[in-house]
C-alpha cells in the first residue's frame, strides 16, 4: 500500500498558515460549531431548565401544523412582499434624481444615507413616539383636520403598514449608494448615443439605464430579501408582535418561544425553518437573475 505524504508547509504557507488561523479559529467557534449545535438543539425538547429529551422532527412538524406559526409566516412574507419593492422604489427614484447635476448632492446622499447607519432601536422608539396617541401625527391630524389620527400601532390594519414605512425610511438609504454607484459606472458615450438616436428620457431610462443597471438591481434586491425576511426590531420595538398578533414575524416568534418560553428546542427549529426559507428564495432569484440581469457593457 503506497503511503501519501503530506509535504509539510514551509516559508510563505507557515506564514499564511498563521494569518489563517485566527479566523479559521474564529469561524470554527462562532460560526461552525453554533451551527451544529443548532441541528442538534432542533431535534430536542430542550428547556433551559430541566431534562432533555430527543424527539426528532416532532418541534418541525408541530410548527408546521399550528396555526400561530402559520400567522406567523404570513406575517413575515406580507412584509417582505410590500417592504421589498417600496425599498428598490425609493432608492432607485432618488438614486436617479442624485446622478442628474443638482446641488448639494453630497449633502443629500449623506442625508439619506445616515438613517441606514443609524442605530435601529433608536430609531424604532422615535418613530414609536411619533406614531403613538398624542404623538407628531396625532397632533398633526389634530391641528389640520381636527380629529384625532388614528392609532396605528393598535389597530390591525394599520400595523403592518406602520411596520413598513418606518422600515422603508430606515433602509433605503444603502440601496440608494448601491444604485448611484451602478449609475455612475454607465458609460456617457451609451446615453449619448441613445439621445442621438431620438430616444427620449423615459425610453432612455427603459431600455438603457436600468438593463445595464440590473447587476445593482440584482444585488440591492438579494440583500434587502434576506434582510427583510430577518426582521425583528421593528416589531418587538413598535408593536412588540401586536395587537394580537398581527405583526408577529418569525425571527421574534423564535425570540419569543426561546427567550420568554425558554423551549430552546422550538426555537433551533425555527431558525432553521427561516434559513430554508430565505436559500430557497435566494437559489429562485439566482436562477431566475438569468433571464433579467445583463452583465456586459
Amino acid at each position: 500500500m503506497t503511503t501519501i505524504r503530506v509535504p509539510k508547509p514551509r516559508g510563505d504557507g507557515r506564514a499564511a498558515l498563521g494569518f489563517l488561523a485566527p479566523s479559521t479559529a474564529g469561524f470554527l467557534l462562532f460560526t461552525l460549531i453554533p451551527l451544529a449545535g443548532s441541528v442538534i438543539i432542533s431535534m430536542f425538547a430542550w428547556p433551559v431548565l430541566g431534562n432533555r429529551e430527543f424527539v426528532g422532527l416532532e418541534n418541525f412538524t408541530d410548527l408546521v401544523t399550528s396555526p400561530i406559526f402559520g400567522r406567523v409566516v404570513l406575517n413575515t412574507v406580507v412584509f417582505v412582499v410590500l417592504y421589498v419593492p417600496a425599498n428598490l422604489v425609493v432608492s432607485l427614484g432618488l438614486a436617479v434624481w442624485i446622478s442628474t447635476r443638482i446641488r448639494w448632492r453630497g449633502l443629500y446622499r449623506l442625508l439619506f444615507f445616515l438613517p441606514a447607519v443609524t442605530p435601529l432601536i433608536s430609531v424604532a422608539l422615535v418613530w414609536r413616539l411619533l406614531f403613538q396617541p398624542g404623538g407628531l401625527l396625532d397632533e398633526t391630524f389634530r391641528g389640520l383636520f381636527g380629529v384625532a389620527a388614528p392609532n396605528v400601532l393598535g389597530d390591525t390594519r394599520w400595523a403592518m403598514a406602520a411596520l413598513i414605512v418606518m422600515s422603508v425610511w430606515q433602509g433605503f438609504g444603502y440601496n440608494m449608494l448601491v444604485f448611484s454607484a451602478g449609475l455612475n459606472a454607465i458609460p456617457d458615450s451609451i446615453k449619448e448615443a441613445a439621445h442621438i438616436d431620438g430616444a427620449g428620457p423615459l425610453r432612455r431610462f427603459w431600455s438603457v439605464t436600468l438593463p445595464m443597471l440590473s447587476p445593482s438591481m440584482f444585488f440591492a434586491m438579494i440583500m434587502t430579501l434576506i434582510t427583510a425576511f430577518q426582521v425583528f426590531v421593528q416589531p418587538y420595538v413598535l408593536t412588540a408582535g401586536g395587537p394580537g398578533a398581527a405583526t408577529e414575524t418569525l425571527v421574534l416568534h423564535l425570540y419569543r418561544r426561546g427567550f420568554e418560553q425558554f423551549d430552546l428546542g422550538v426555537a433551533a427549529a425555527i431558525g432553521w425553518i427561516l434559513f430554508m426559507i430565505i436559500m430557497t428564495v435566494t437559489a429562485v432569484q439566482f436562477v431566475g437573475q438569468k433571464r433579467w440581469v445583463h452583465y456586459d457593457g
